[in-house]
């Protein structure tokens, strides 16, 4: 019938590169002792031996290439500022939040040590260079002034962040603080942190700061702050440009990069290295592997149309369906050609009223009868219920339709 013409829209047949491909695991079961790994993971290789946990994944479909105790509880420092970035940008995206906007610091937010920005109680600052404070400098202050902008005080905030945590699946997550100081039961995993460093990337602008090598802040003042980035990667190897870095003596050093090349984007997390020497070349080792090995095949770039679905009784009769971010499947560099294609799978029938951002179905690849990758599709807008007349008016059309 007419209203379910998305169907075959949707399941249309490309020819794409590639045999052997990757498997898009949302949250697959914890692997047990002795199991083999997934087709697409790195096998008999330990592309971080010195790491005491680390994740490999392929940014834009959440392909695993390479886990070790990824699923393991280890406290993660200043890694937490990812998540921290995440609802900044949500702020920011959802107009709660504007760069320009002037944060007041408070005694509280002043009073962080560790890595800071040195805030003083009272100073003001844009929450675009309280933005570059976190992301270069991981400035712990500069992470509790944000958390206070945005929620009122820290507590809630991280409420917010276990909140999201929670919304994102993260089983093996719990945060106690905006900033990743050693405090009880703050924990995650790398693969947690790969999946919140995944969703942090889908707003492109943040390596506009995690990708920045130095920059300064207080530039109109008697006394410049000169801002290095602790993810010395971004400097010295090609393609990266994020994300976090994270260190405290019993975490050890941490982190989550990112790197891409040709539109393939890599997440590599590593978690309780010995030191930074070992932690950026195993993290270099790790992207070199995917990078070889590898390559993204693109189903929609961001903003192309995926197709229409039909809202029972919205004000407007059909949604359109845009890419909110690309979508693609990662597979070996090399391999023959074979059959790609892709559907849209709707939840269920969509009825107003409908959220922006609601999730209403999936699209999902595939190759033969093997599911390569599934993502989650959001509606672009909100739609409301229409009122009777517009119901009776579309109606009455359809009669003589």
């Amino acid at each position: 019938m007419k209203k379910w013409k998305l169907a075959s829209l949707l399941a249309c047949t490309v020819l794409l590169a590639g045999t052997n491909p990757a498997f898009a695991l949302e949250e697959p079961a914890k692997p047990q002792a002795g199991q083999q790994p997934k087709q697409g993971q790195a096998e008999n290789v330990d592309l971080a031996p010195s790491a005491r946990s680390a994740i490999l994944m392929d940014a834009d479909s959440g392909t695993i290439i390479f886990e070790k105790n990824s699923y393991e509880r280890l406290p993660p420092a200043s890694i937490t500022k990812i998540m921290t970035m995440l609802l900044v940008m949500e702020a920011l995206d959802e107009g709660r939040l504007k760069l320009t906007d002037k944060v007041a610091t408070s005694e509280y937010a002043a009073s962080m040590g560790g890595s800071q920005i040195f805030l003083e109680p009272g100073e003001e600052m844009t929450v675009q260079d309280l933005l570059k404070g976190i992301a270069l400098a991981s400035g712990n202050d500069a992470s509790v002034a944000l958390a206070e902008k945005i929620a009122g005080t820290e507590q809630e905030f991280v409420r917010m962040m276990n909140e999201k945590a929670q919304e994102l699946g993260l089983k093996n997550t719990r945060f106690a603080n905006a900033n990743g100081l050693p405090a009880p039961d703050h924990y995650s995993s790398a693969r947690d942190i790969a999946i919140m460093s995944k969703e942090l990337l889908k707003y492109r602008e943040i390596t506009a700061y995690t990708g920045l090598y130095q920059d300064y802040l207080r530039k109109d003042s008697e006394k410049p702050f000169w801002l290095v980035n602790t993810n010395k990667l971004v400097r010295f190897y090609s393609g990266a440009d994020g994300l976090k870095t994270g260190y405290t003596s019993e975490a050890k050093f941490c982190l989550s990069a990112t790197a891409v090349r040709d539109q393939f984007r890599i997440i590599a997390v590593v978690m309780g290295e010995p030191n930074t020497k070992t932690r950026n070349a195993e993290v270099s080792q790790m992207f070199d592997y995917a990078f070889a090995q590898y390559t993204n095949v693109p189903i929609f770039k961001e903003g192309d149309v995926i197709g229409t679905v039909p809202v029972a009784k919205g004000k407007v009769a059909e949604l359109k369906l845009t890419a909110s971010y690309p979508y693609s499947v990662m597979m070996k560099r090399g391999a023959k050609k074979t059959d790609i294609r892709h559907e849209f799978r709707l939840d269920a029938p969509l009825k107003a009223p409908v959220q922006q951002g609601q999730k209403i179905g999936k699209l999902i690849v595939l190759q033969e009868d093997k599911v390569l990758a599934e993502f989650d599709v959001q509606s672009p807008q909100t739609i409301g219920r229409a009122g009777w007349w517009t119901l009776f008016k579309r109606t009455t059309a359809e009669l003589f339709t």
